[in-house]
């Protein structure tokens, strides 16, 4: 059952609030290329949307994060290329990183399109000015616009080379004041093993913050992880590609792997 309580509204009739009422969900590069065949794949930016579209109808504000992984990883031309990870992060016009920003910009402008097609207000807003296709990044903008029942996609990422999209996601969640961050991938979560060389590799349903630190589970980097602790954001990591998730994340039903939040301690399902 979707976790929710009943509220008075200004004139005294009762209307639901659920677990959550702001949420930050962060959509990874990877996850939004589908089965790889082509960088985006529209049918998964269309199930993203619909999911969006039914929470945001019940008032709930949602802002999205995108990575860029499915277009360009810098991780990727260390090494094979010759380059040193400062020099892959600035390939280009002294912010070389901006090739990757300029990735989660291209995933944002295609997601706002897709969400404006079925109806759903949408704004871009990037980290360096690009005011011909985006907003720029200005908080009270940003929590205005979802005040006003839009969805906000925050794009290019902190704006800085060696920050990942996962850090902006735990940035931009603390400063419009979501109370969650909402990590959608390709997996059904956090594994205490790898699922694809373990058979018997069990779901954790809980964890602490300080778990994936010491174990250095694959939920979020270092940076990204540790800012959440310091704000007290509980991030829930799920599985994209499966239909209602999303929205089932959004409403707070219990899903995936949920790190942090009030009184969490570690849990595993057979």
């Amino acid at each position: 059952m979707t976790p929710l309580r009943m509220t008075m509204n200004d004139v005294g009739m009762s209307k639901p609030s659920y677990k959550w009422q702001r949420v930050l969900l962060k959509v990874s590069g990877e996850a939004l290329a589908g089965d790889h065949a082509q960088n985006i794949d529209p049918k998964i930016t269309m199930a993203i949307a619909r999911e969006v579209a039914s929470v945001t109808r019940l008032g709930i504000e949602v802002a999205i994060v995108v990575g860029g992984g499915n277009i360009f990883r810098g991780s990727s031309w260390v090494g094979s290329s010759g380059l040193d990870r400062s020099s892959a992060d600035h390939i280009g016009n002294l912010d070389g990183n901006s090739y990757r920003m300029l990735a989660t910009v291209m995933n944002a402008i295609f997601l706002q399109a897709t969400m404006e097609s079925i109806g759903i207000p949408t704004r871009v807003q990037t980290a360096f000015r690009m005011s011909e296709v985006a907003e720029p990044y200005i908080r009270r903008r940003a929590i205005r616009h979802l005040e006003k029942g839009r969805v906000v996609i925050f794009a290019a990422g902190t704006g800085n080379p060696f920050f990942t999209t996962d850090t902006a996601a735990a940035l931009r969640c603390a400063e419009i004041n979501a109370e969650v961050v909402l990590k959608a991938t390709n997996v059904d979560g956090v594994f205490d093993d790898d699922p694809r060389h373990n058979p018997n590799a069990r779901l954790l349903d809980t964890l602490t913050y300080q778990d994936v630190l010491s174990r250095d589970l694959s939920v979020m980097d270092m940076t990204a992880i540790t800012l959440c602790q310091e704000n007290n954001i509980p991030v829930v990591v799920f599985n994209l590609t499966k239909s209602g998730n999303i929205s089932k994340a959004i409403l707070g039903e219990r899903v995936g792997t949920l790190v942090g939040g009030p009184s969490v301690s570690t849990t595993a399902r057979a």
